[in-house]
């Protein structure tokens, strides 16, 4: 086998993001995963999100999304620059459930 053919062999897909973000008037961002959706601050004199640091996601954020902070960060992450938007950890940071 070549060399190129084993490179493109072991290449993998890239996946698909795990959640879906949705900017609502109400300086609300709109987190949709799987599991359900929930609402995190947005504001919008200056674009910027808010997130709970680890620890405080951890003890408020959804059952179902726990575990996801991490995909979470880095998902909100490339979205805040794909929007030029600021992302702040903060421990204060709010979750609200998403309405219906």
């Amino acid at each position: 086998m070549s060399a190129s053919s084993k490179r493109t062999r072991n290449r993998t897909p890239q996946s698909p993001p795990t959640f879906a973000f949705a900017a609502r008037w109400r300086e609300e961002l709109v987190c949709t995963a799987a599991g359900g959706s929930f609402v995190l601050e947005l504001t919008m004199g200056e674009l910027t999100a808010y997130l709970p640091t680890e620890d405080a996601w951890q003890a408020r954020a959804p059952d179902w999304a726990r575990p996801l902070w991490r995909v979470l960060h880095v998902e909100l992450q490339a979205w805040c620059r794909q929007n030029k938007a600021r992302l702040v950890l903060d421990s204060g940071a709010s979750i609200f459930p998403a309405a219906a």
